[in-house]
């Protein structure tokens, strides 16, 4: 880390001169600026004081040493006086002080008076029985004429500055009612804010917000308040429902309007945001400070009862970002009654602007343009208890020691603690867990009491331990911070820094790295202070009411423990001569409580007494005791500083006068120096610093800091972590001749007091949250929230880091044996590998958008393996410092690894129930096996959810449910045995459940499983009989366990607690539970521990939870035997030492940090589930290097950490994207490879996204079609709707001959742009990957992966005129990245992916290969020359020429040059290339740059930022260039000058290039075609989208649109003119079925729509048509397709729906959820007056209604079925008119015996599975049941789906049995009757479609699919057939019939 100075100094006249000082000259060069100019501090706004405000701008040298890149100057304002429209309201602070802290407004106008306020219509005074006080009811049929006004006249304003708005009121049952706010922003903008019942949707204008209260379930109409409607607390939210929806700042409330119908008490403002439902004494227990609501607003509430019994509280904006969709905060609402609370839309989380609602339906309108913007709110930490016993009960030392919380809560402790380690005997549930230094064992070691006994007086009692007694001690720990990451102090001699740990308080040497630890604490410790003597350290926990302790700091002992009477303690500060401590807080009334305590008679055997106590309503962040003279205190807050005396007992105080700045943030501040008059330092966070006389109490002078920008620098200006025209400044420390500045930019500043210049800055990477300067001034400490701690090193001008941490709560550890390795994986998304014996970081792994779950060590090689939420399985070398291999056969997230110990396998499991089984021992680890369903579901991420024996020959998991145990073979994966733990409890109220394992030594074989009910259960691992039972003894389950190599010591996890037994003791006593010795418990963890385990060397063992705790186990290893004393060492000290200097040395020696690099990708979509057991025959797992990392969901880093070293800057460390430090340097290519044959080991995956990679598909071919001949087919494929934007390059375009082409899946489609008529060329087995277009248009090459394992990529070359495949060519292994002809078209080349790493050249002649060359690069992309016929260009790691030498016997080699990406670029790699006028070559970079090469020369010569993210296409014609990227967007450039530049050659400057035209579209560009003018072209994207370009236009339209995401339902309107499509996507789509175009789309984000439904014919509204659509979240929504809007939206459900149907009528809709429900809804009103559960347990797969015909033993006028996923069928007559339905029949279909289901992957068996490969106990991988009333005889039911065989079975309703069936050659999946002829439609998960024809029995099999065929319907003529396979869907023309 570098430093470099900077100055700054005062001209006369208010002028400002910049001096730099740059590092290579010794001039200085002064700027003179003048105020009011660009650059300089702009001229003072009126009202302002001239000159009272200097802005720091800091000025200096390169922005990556200095943070502050020079773009040139920018003017920036100074702070703007907030002023308010008239009457009350006002700027200063005296107008707030009258409305605080709150204010009743109905009280304060007067409104019974109506003076002030108006009334109009029907508004009276009446008596409400339920809130026992005088209301105000508005009632009418007219809103708008019933209302209440305040104030009287709309000329008037209120003049309310409070921030939340409390309505307290009650809609008037079946009613509407409609409330106005009208609110001022800060440029005096009024704003209607409305909220009613009467909106439907959300709707907003410049000047308009509409937000719809909509009640919900029971009531008579949609909105419209529910019968029993209760009194409502509606808590707005002011400033964040103007700055969320339309970005502006609000002022202050001018007008409320009151509308009927509704009852209203009053109307509240406030500053302070109340919790109604949270009482004091609740608030008190509260684990955060509550803020309960005053006793005037309260609502009664009956003793004994909830208050969400009675009332309903809705806050909005909501406080929480995780609240999903609804943007409605209900604080606790019993869940009878969710489904009755009103609420309000939208969500912010997906509100742009206009803002919109994420769970509403959008219309979509085609615009790409749309954004979102999302806020982050922090989240409340959720309250965790840990009981304990103790041994002795000792008295509080302290004032509060007689105080007793309502749960009992009990804290003891030793006034001299004699250090016993975090160690607890026993169990209690109800006692609160108490630090083991605070007592002192005073009887026989052998015999304990427990707490709850000793208060009682009970008799004692005698149990069995384990010496020596405490047997673990803590050695250190890794983390920092916890509840803040502000609280980092020195030493008074400057050799420790003092920082809390979570619940633990760690002095760290800075030299030794020694750790002394003060343990004691049970909650995260919330301040620190430390006396001037280094005498005495005060503690505070969070825990409300806060726990104080006092400790020696030499000795570490705990002096005294009491608690405040305040809640979480916020600040601690002690007087220089350590007498006085002053802390901050709230107290139960939620005001700020400043606390001294007297400290005199402390060491003198006393206690800390309560000197002062005083309340104060303004903001306390800081506060500060003046080093001067104790008895003066200073605090700053949100606008306030403060001055504090205390004077005669009493704590007194005065604001300061800060004049324009008090409406600033404070917070931080310092006292200086003597000699410049111990002034006042406060800190803002606009970036402020003041400098306040304390004496005359006013500010002396004001400065800020700035952002900087100069014209000379080209750097872009650094982005501050927090937005604002100021930097935020978070902490100040002064010491007598400087000032330490942290700010949230990152920077830490050193300034001299004159702050006339920065002395040092140093760049972190995280906003800094404190600094502190030492006492001798030379060193300065600070701290990051990203949980980093160092200190700058004046004189060396060097950065040390000391500490790093986790952010988050860490879920998994692994340890390695041979170098004492130790990795993590955190919430934070992080992976860290860590050194075990100095506590160090060594590597961090970091993917923001992809959270790891699991990690595991390599036994016997230098590697660990990691598995992510996304499913992935990454393998890291730790000697390459790079990614070895990735593999995605897992569906869901995963949750489970385990490797065996003689490291042959490696385990996976996920949270789709799938397990993978890896050859570990081999090269690329690649995967052997993956059986689907057979682990839990449910499982929780855990280290312990997998275990393999210490043989390595059986492997353990929670499987098929959390009730069974598996153990199976770890080669074959066949299962031994299954264990049923859930008999293991008989005497329970619920079934048992198991939660974690773990084996023990063999022999003997024991598995050891954690249940559910709190106890261990030891299994004989080849029998499964039970061994033993250990009960637990604590109230929640062990979550991980560990066991000793030896077998002596088992190791527990619960909650917060550590437990250690004696597992040698355990195996000699009977079985008994209640005969077992208890464990010994440990604690110290703040949060539940979530993994333990025993370091490699047995010595130590590791907890991990909210940090990483090592403890030393106190017992030789040798010659120890259970329950000997014998070598027990005493008792522990309190504090303990770390690892020594020595242990320091070497570990990174010579490291120097430098910048990370982070790799970005676009992300991609997850694959889709499908029926098979795992990958398909074909499935290719692609062992993938570090480059092929960009199929994750976000960016990823790993980055090498330098252990220990004083050079560890508070930057990263250079890396690529997936190495450490050490970046492969590119080999060089050689001159000639011609090396045909060749197969080396493939490159690793490129990190881009222009590389094709195939959609995963669960699903295989069928072999053996029953291929109808030709000219006698049924159908005829007539359309094909969609477009694969997966695919790279699969759209070619000829204007010359119009001929247009674009690939979806395996097919070919050719269109008409004109007519828009389809061709279509099938033959390729796979998806289609890329196309080429000859230059004469008559040759057409495609290209797609292979079909199996022994099959290569098939390319075809289409003879265009005739429509028809001339060659067939098979080459390439894996798949075909890009396709190319030559210029004269005799040549074609082919350039597989990474994976095959070949450029094969072909002659299209005669279709030989005639050369193959293997790549030692990645190659990104390839052109041929269009000027010589035998060149082309390759892009890549750099630019490889390549030209062609024909031999005399017409053999080809090539002859290579290759030019590495120039320096000026910095480290990026090309990803793209066209060529321009002769001789210019442009490529684009993955880091959004296009530089331009001079072929003849070999060089490039000019180069410029084009673009954000990668380039992935480039066209060039003549003066036009257009460039796509993965940003969506599309770019016309003009470089017409780039010809007469390539002249200057190096001189060259992009300033002659410019952007004339810019379209942001729907998805990454993947492919383009354009006119050779460059006018118009087709452009490609990801989103499944081809756009027609008009750039003379400057318009995008859409020629072909499909779905992204798979296609769940078709739906037909009676006329057959249109259809309706739904998707996972969430959208749904209509469409003209004559020309398959895009009409209408409804838009629902966030939610997938499930299943669809068209209305029938209405007899009433022929016009009307409806169609009715079902999401995951349980909604249903009902659009009306002649106004193109959302007519209902209703809650049927509280599960996802999964099958809809109209009544023959149409007036009725009957839907299905995954639960089993089926509901009956009317459609006008919305109501759902019928709920079906007899399918309850399995998801309804099937619902058709219909006209009843005949009589079936039933009266109704409709007959319709459900199915469900259980092979059940009924069957129901209906007339919904008369709300009459009656069961008719039902159906329930066998499934296959148990003993069919295969575990293992079929495609690890042979070389192709068996028909039906899914394991029928598992309902996720069944396929559906299907059923369908026969059109041709309405007494028969179709049936097919899962059975004894696949059939389908025609069942008769009258005969009431089945009459027929016919045999399938695989289960259906989807299926469809013709209402025209007698013909079955069935979809196959091997992508056939099969037409069966019942009349003749004869069949006819058609493909086309790339996927299963998830549906099959015919239109309602039966000359249309719709199938789909994933996001395809192909049109068929039934022909014959």
């Amino acid at each position: 880390m570098t430093a470099e100075a900077r100055g700054r100094r005062l001209l006369p006249g208010g002028k400002t001169a910049v001096e730099r000082k740059w590092p290579d000259s010794n001039s200085a060069l002064p700027e003179e600026r003048k105020p009011g100019k660009l650059g300089s501090s702009p001229a003072p706004c009126r009202g302002h004081v001239s000159g009272a405000v200097t802005y720091l701008r800091p000025c200096g040298v390169r922005g990556a040493v200095a943070g502050l890149p020079l773009l040139g100057t920018r003017c920036v304002p100074c702070v703007r006086c907030a002023s308010a429209e008239a009457g009350s309201a006002s700027c200063g602070s005296m107008a707030r002080v009258w409305q605080q802290p709150f204010l009743n407004v109905f009280r304060h106008f007067k409104v019974d008076e109506w003076k002030r306020s108006t009334k109009e219509g029907d508004v009276a005074a009446v008596t409400d029985k339920t809130l026992k006080c005088t209301v105000y009811r508005v009632r009418g049929a007219v809103s708008a004429s019933n209302y209440i006004q305040l104030p009287k006249t709309s000329t008037q304003s209120l003049g309310l500055t409070g921030r939340y708005l409390y309505v307290l009121f009650r809609p008037l049952p079946a009613k509407h009612f409609v409330i106005h706010l009208d609110v001022s922003t800060e440029d005096s903008q009024v704003i209607r804010v409305s909220f009613s019942n009467l909106f439907k949707e959300f709707k907003s204008t410049a000047t308009w917000l509409q937000f719809p209260f909509i009640c919900e379930t029971g009531t008579p109409r949609e909105g419209v308040a529910f019968p029993g409607a209760r009194w409502t607390c509606l808590q707005l939210d002011l400033h964040d429902i103007l700055l969320v929806y339309l970005q502006r700042c609000y002022s202050h409330l001018k007008g409320v309007r009151l509308c009927a119908s509704m009852l209203v008490r009053s109307l509240y403002t406030s500053d302070l945001c109340f919790d109604p439902a949270i009482t004091v004494a609740e608030a008190r227990r509260s684990k955060l400070p509550v803020t309960p609501i005053p006793r005037e607003m309260a609502f009664p509430v009956p003793k004994g009862e909830s208050w969400h019994d009675h009332y309903v509280h809705i806050r909005f904006p909501s406080g929480s970002s995780h609240v999903p969709s609804e943007l409605v905060q209900k604080s606790g609402f019993p869940p009878e009654a969710a489904g009755r609370v009103p609420r309000l839309l939208p969500s912010p989380g997906a509100c742009s602007k206009p803002a919109r609602d994420s769970r509403a339906r959008v219309v979509q309108k085609h615009d790409p343009m749309a954004s979102r913007w999302a806020t982050s709110m922090p989240r409340a930490l959720p309250e965790v208890s840990v009981s304990c016993e103790r041994s002795e009960v000792s008295r509080v030392a302290g004032p509060s020691d007689c105080i007793q919380e309502p749960s009992a809560w009990v804290e003891a402790t030793d006034e001299h603690a004699s250090g016993d380690g975090l160690h607890v005997s026993a169990c209690q549930p109800t006692v609160e867990p108490v630090a083991p230094e605070d007592t002192a064992p005073h009887g026989p070691p052998g015999g304990k009491q427990s707490l709850p006994e000793a208060a009682l007086g009970k008799k004692r009692f005698q149990q069995r331990s384990f010496l020596p007694d405490p047997i673990l001690r803590l050695k250190g720990v890794i983390g920092f911070g916890g509840h803040s990451t502000k609280w980092a102090l020195w030493a008074p001699d400057g050799a420790a820094v003092v920082y809390p740990c979570h619940a633990v308080v760690v002095a760290l040497h800075v030299e030794t790295r020694e750790q002394r630890l003060f343990l004691g604490h049970t909650d995260k410790v919330s301040a620190l202070a430390l006396d001037g003597s280094s005498s005495l350290l005060a503690s505070a926990q969070a825990r409300p009411h806060s726990m104080l302790r006092l400790w020696d700091f030499q000795t570490g002992s705990c002096l005294a423990l009491f608690r405040s009477p305040v809640h979480t303690i916020s600040s601690l500060s002690f007087s220089s001569n350590g007498e006085l401590l002053c802390g901050v807080g709230k107290d139960r009334h939620g005001r700020t409580t400043v606390l001294v305590w007297g400290m005199a008679q402390l060491g003198r055997g006393g206690e800390a007494v309560i000197l002062a106590k005083a309340h104060s309503d303004a903001d306390v962040q800081a506060f500060e005791i003046a080093a001067f003279d104790e008895a003066r205190m200073a605090s700053c807050g949100r606008g306030s500083v403060r001055l504090w005396r205390l004077r005669g007992g009493a704590l007194r105080s005065c604001a300061v006068d800060l004049g324009e700045h008090h409406t600033l943030e404070f917070t931080d501040l310092a006292f200086g120096p003597v000699q410049d008059g111990h002034t006042l330092y406060v800190c803002s966070r606009s970036g402020h610093i003041l400098e306040i006389d304390h004496q005359r109490m006013a500010v002396r002078h004001a400065r800020r800091l700035l952002p900087l920008q100069t014209p000379c620098d080209p750097l872009a200006q650094k982005r501050t972590f927090s937005s604002g025209p100021g930097i935020a400044i978070n902490s100040l420390s002064v010491s007598r001749s400087a000032c330490a500045v942290g700010s949230e930019d990152g920077y830490l500043r050193l300034w001299p007091l004159d702050f006339s210049s920065v002395l040092l800055e140093a760049e972190h990477e995280g906003p800094v949250s404190s600094v502190r300067v030492s006492p001798g001034g030379l060193r300065v400490l600070s701290t990051t929230s990203s949980g980093h701690l160092g200190f700058l090193d004046v004189p060396s001008q060097e950065y040390r880091l000391l500490v790093r941490s986790h952010t988050a709560p860490v879920l998994a550890l692994a340890t390695e044996r041979s170098r004492g390795q130790l990795a993590t994986v955190s919430q934070d998304r992080t992976v860290r590998v860590w050194d075990l014996a100095t506590l160090q970081q060594l590597y961090d792994f970091t993917s923001p958008e992809e959270a790891p779950r699991a990690v595991a060590f390599h036994p016997t090689q230098p590697t660990f393996f990691c598995g992510f939420s996304s499913g992935a399985v990454r393998s890291f070398s730790l000697e390459a410092a790079e990614v070895l291999v990735e593999h995605r056969c897992h569906r869901g997230a995963i949750t489970g690894l385990a490797a065996s110990p003689d490291g042959r396998f490696l385990f996976s499991a996920c949270s789709r129930g799938a397990l993978a089984q890896y050859h570990s021992g081999a090269p690329r680890c690649p995967v052997l096996r993956v059986a689907a369903n057979v682990v839990c579901q449910e499982a929780c991420p855990s280290s312990s959810i997998l275990a393999v024996s210490e043989d390595s020959c059986l492997l353990a998991f929670v499987g098929p449910s959390k009730y069974t145990v598996s153990i199976v073979d770890t080669a074959s994966l066949d299962e031994l045995l299954r264990v049923n733990v859930s008999a293991l409890d008989l005497a329970g109220s619920c079934l048992d459940s198991a939660v974690a394992l773990c084996f023990g030594p063999s022999p003997p074989s024991h598995l050891l499983v954690s249940t559910s009910s709190n106890t261990i259960a030891v299994l004989d691992a080849r029998s499964g009989h039970v061994v033993r039972e250990l009960s637990c003894g604590h109230p929640a389950a062990c979550a991980s366990l560990a066991l000793s190599a030896d077998g002596r010591f088992l190791l527990t996890a619960a909650e917060r607690a550590v437990r250690l037994w004696d597992y040698t003791m355990q195996a000699g006593l009977s079985c008994q539970v209640c005969a077992t010795p208890p464990p010994q418990v440990y604690i110290g963890h703040s949060e539940p521990v979530r993994a333990v385990a025993f370091t490699p060397d047995q010595q130590q063992l590791l907890s991990v939870g909210d940090a990483i705790f090592l403890w030393d186990i106190l017992v030789p290893r040798e010659g120890w035997s259970p329950g000997s004393v014998q070598g027990a060492p005493g008792p522990p000290p309190t504090c303990e030492a770390g690892p020594g200097a020595g242990e320091l040395e070497g570990v990174a020696a010579g490291a120097r940090g430098a910048p990370r690099q982070v790799s970005e990708s676009p992300p991609v979509l997850p694959p889709q589930p499908g029926l098979c057991a795992g990958p398909p025959e074909d499935f290719d797992d692609r062992s993938r290097g570090p480059e092929d990392l960009h199929q994750a969901s976000g960016p990823s880093v790993l980055v090498q950490k330098e252990a220990g070293r004083a050079g560890d800057g508070a930057c990263g460390v250079t890396g690529g994207p997936w190495d450490l430090g050490r970046r492969p340097h590119p080999c060089g290519w050689p001159s000639a490879c011609s090396t045909v044959g060749a197969r080396a080991r493939p490159p690793a995956r490129p990190n881009s996204y222009r590389h094709f990679t195939a959609r995963y598909k669960a699903s295989s071919p069928a072999q053996g079609l029953s291929l109808p001949p030709a000219g006698d087919e049924w159908l005829r494929l007539k359309a094909v709707v969609g477009y694969n934007g997966n695919g790279r390059t699969n759209l070619v375009w000829s204007p010359d001959t119009g001929f247009f082409a674009y690939t979806c899946g395996c097919l070919v489609v050719v269109e008409d742009l004109h007519s828009g008529a389809q061709q279509h060329w099938l033959g390729h087995p796979e998806e289609i990957s890329t196309l080429a277009l000859s230059h004469d248009a008559q040759v057409l090459a495609s290209a797609s992966g292979r079909s199996g394992a022994a099959s290569r990529c098939q390319i075809r070359l289409w003879d265009v005129p005739r429509g028809s495949c001339r060659q067939l060519l098979s080459h390439h292994d894996t798949a075909v990245q890009a396709l190319a002809f030559s210029l004269d078209d005799r040549l074609l080349i082919t350039l597989g992916d990474c994976g095959d790493g070949t450029l094969a050249l072909w002659s299209t002649a005669t279709c030989e290969l005639l050369s193959s060359t293997r790549l030692p690069e990645p190659v990104h992309g390839m052109a041929f020359s269009p000027w010589h016929t035998g060149e082309l260009a390759c892009v890549g790691q750099g630019i490889l020429t390549l030209q062609l030498l024909w031999g005399q016997a017409g053999d080809v080699s090539l002859q290579a040059h290759r030019e590495p990406v120039p320096e000026e670029l910095g480290v990026c790699e090309l990803s793209s290339l066209c060529y321009g006028a002769a001789p210019l070559l442009y490529c684009g970079s993955n880091e959004g740059q296009v530089c331009v090469w001079d072929t003849h020369a070999g060089c490039c010569f000019l180069a410029w930022e084009a673009d954000e993210g990668e380039i992935g296409v480039l066209l060039c014609s003549g003066t036009w260039l257009v460039s796509g990227s993965n940003t969506r967007r599309l770019r016309l450039w003009a470089v017409g000058a780039v010809p007469e530049l390539r002249r200057r050659g190096s001189g060259a400057r992009s300033s002659s290039v410019f952007l004339e035209r810019e379209l942001t579209l729907d998805g990454a560009v993947v492919s383009a075609v354009f006119h050779d003018s460059m006018d118009m072209g087709v452009v490609g994207t990801t989103a499944g989208t081809l756009w027609y370009i008009s750039w003379a236009e400057g318009t995008s339209t859409r020629l072909i649109s499909g779905h992204r995401s798979k296609v769940n339902e078709v739906a037909f309107s009676p006329d057959e003119s249109h259809c309706a499509t739904c998707s996972d996507d969430g959208s749904v789509r209509v469409w003209c079925v004559a020309s398959t175009e895009l009409l209408i789309q409804f838009q629902v984000l966030s939610q997938s729509c499930l299943c669809l439904a068209w209305s029938p014919q209405s007899c009433g509204c022929p016009e009307e048509q409806h169609v009715a659509a079902g999401y995951s979240d349980g909604t249903l929504r009902v659009f009306s397709i002649p106004r193109s809007a959302v007519e209902l939206k209703m809650y049927p459900h509280t599960a996802a729906l999964t099958a809809l149907a109209f009544s023959a009528d149409g007036q009725t809709i009957v839907s299905g959820d995954k639960d089993g429900l089926v509901a009956v809804s009317h459609l006008r009103t919305g109501m759902t007056f019928r709920v079906l559960s007899d399918h309850r347990g399995a998801p309804i797969c099937t619902l058709q209604s219909t006209r009843k015909c005949g009589d079936f033993g039933a009266e109704g006028t409709d007959l319709w079925l459900a199915a469900s996923g259980d092979q059940r069928v009924s069957v129901w007559a209906s007339d919904w008119l008369r709300d009459h339905c009656e069961l008719v029949d039902w159906l329930s279909f066998p499934a296959p015996s148990l003993a069919e289901v295969v575990l293992a992957a079929p495609w690890a068996q042979g070389p192709r599975p068996p028909p039906c490969t899914v394991p029928p106990q598992v309902p996720s991988c069944l396929p559906p049941s299907l059923a369908a009333f026969c059109p041709w005889d309405p007494a028969l039911l179709v049936c097919a789906g899962l059975g004894v065989s696949p059939e389908v079975a025609f069942y008769s309703l009258r005969q009431k049995q089945v009459v027929e069936k016919i045999p399938l050659p695989f289960f259906a999946v989807s299926m469809s009757l013709s209402p025209g002829a007698h013909l079955v439609a069935i979809g196959f998960s091997e992508r056939m479609v099969r037409l069966l024809d019942c009349a003749s029995g004869t069949v006819q099999d058609f493909a086309g699919h790339d996927d299963s065929v998830q549906l099959c319907r015919f239109a309602p003529s039966a000359q249309l057939l719709f199938t789909a396979a994933h996001s395809e869907i192909l049109v068929w023309e039934v022909t014959g019939h």
